[in-house]
């Protein structure tokens, strides 16, 4: 993608707008925006959002949750792998999870090294404490990572959009595999209880990575609907905080937890039983970064067409 100019004559209206269009850029009472019709509005949105998401119903990649581990992982991904079809999906309107502010709502962000390297290579700013940093206000974090994944061409983020279950099939070997995602409107799936019928709609892929954090009204889930689908006995549950057993156990632990599905961040706490690390980040950048390495060397492995898989790679 072509860098975009951030130069004082972006901001300029040009002389071909002002002779098309009766516009004036002007700050003292004569500011004039070109004319527009209502329906040019709907369709501009209409037009590519349902473009997107007919493009994206078959996807290599899901990620399911957009908090620091989900956006560090689909980076990384995109980064790595810029032939990946990488899709998105969000329930909250607002995308970065828990990674907005640090820990009681305090605004700085605390990350242990040696995933400070991850702060350099996306260039934020941190101040340096020896064994760990702190960037000033977590939403620098998490706006800077959330601006440049969205800036990545291959990478689509649908929020306002809850996964309600996932897909299993058979896959050639006989083995249940997750094969792709169940979604809804947000504001749907919080009201089954009230309307009836309203179906959901489907995105395949051959590689689901859960992001969706520990135990909360929608967290926890790929991990929780495991259990209920029969593909787990049961969850370990999240153990009490221990900064220094956490954080390595979620970045070792980031794996395929049954086949097609990786679980990344704190939902992987709620699966293994694994202790919660509270207001430090390093873990949820480090998991991040290993499920997308997961992923790829999953899918270097594997034979898909029309985004299940058929067979494995020959070697």
């Amino acid at each position: 993608m072509a860098p975009v100019a951030t130069s004082q004559e972006q901001y300029q209206t040009s002389p071909m707008d002002v002779q098309k269009y009766d516009v004036h850029e002007d700050y003292k009472g004569g500011y004039r925006f070109a004319p527009i019709e209502e329906s040019q509005v709907s369709r501009a949105m209409i037009k590519r959002y349902f473009n997107t998401m007919y493009e994206r119903a078959v996807s290599d990649v899901v990620i399911v949750g957009a908090g620091s581990a989900g956006l560090s992982c689909a980076y990384t991904l995109a980064k790595d792998r810029p032939d990946l079809k990488i899709t998105i999906v969000e329930a909250n309107v607002a995308p970065g999870g828990g990674a907005w502010l640090g820990g009681q709502l305090m605004t700085p962000m605390v990350i242990r090294k040696p995933a400070d390297r991850f702060l350099r290579e996306l260039g934020v700013e941190y101040e340096d404490e020896g064994p760990f940093v702190v960037v000033k206000h977590a939403a620098l974090f998490t706006s800077t990572l959330l601006s440049k994944v969205l800036a990545m061409p291959n990478v689509v983020l649908m929020n306002a959009t809850a996964v309600e279950d996932l897909i299993v099939h058979a896959d050639f070997e006989g083995k249940q595999r997750v094969a792709g995602v169940v979604t809804n409107w947000t504001l749907v799936a919080l009201n089954h209880d009230t309307q009836s019928c309203m179906d959901p709609n489907t995105i395949t892929a051959p590689v689901i990575i859960s992001a969706t954090g520990h135990d909360g009204p929608m967290g926890a889930f790929s991990a929780k609907r495991l259990v209920s689908a029969g593909l787990l006995k049961e969850l370990g549950n999240m153990r009490g905080l221990d900064m220094n057993r956490a954080e390595p156990a979620i970045v070792n632990g980031t794996r395929e937890v049954t086949p097609g599905l990786i679980l990344t961040g704190m939902e992987l706490s709620e699966h293994d039983g694994s202790n919660r690390m509270g207001p430090t980040f390093g873990a949820m950048i480090g998991s991040g970064v290993k499920a997308a390495k997961e992923a790829i060397r999953i899918l270097d492995t594997v034979e898909v067409v029309r985004g299940r898989v058929v067979g494995k790679v020959s070697a």
